[in-house]
């Protein structure tokens, strides 16, 4: 039953990282089209320390 929970844990991690792997590209994206360099650089920081 333990390794169920470890399992069941980890995908819920590695569906958690996805997610906000997402949300930094969209959000990039958005940035990018309003040409928000500031935000730009923000965020592809944020993208190399959650990588």
């Amino acid at each position: 039953m333990n390794q169920g929970r470890l399992q069941s844990s980890r995908k819920a991690q590695e569906a958690h990282r996805e997610n906000i792997q997402k949300s930094l590209e969209h959000r990039l994206q958005v940035a990018r089209a309003k040409g928000d360099e500031q935000l730009i650089r923000q965020l592809e920081a944020e993208m190399r320390y959650s990588s």
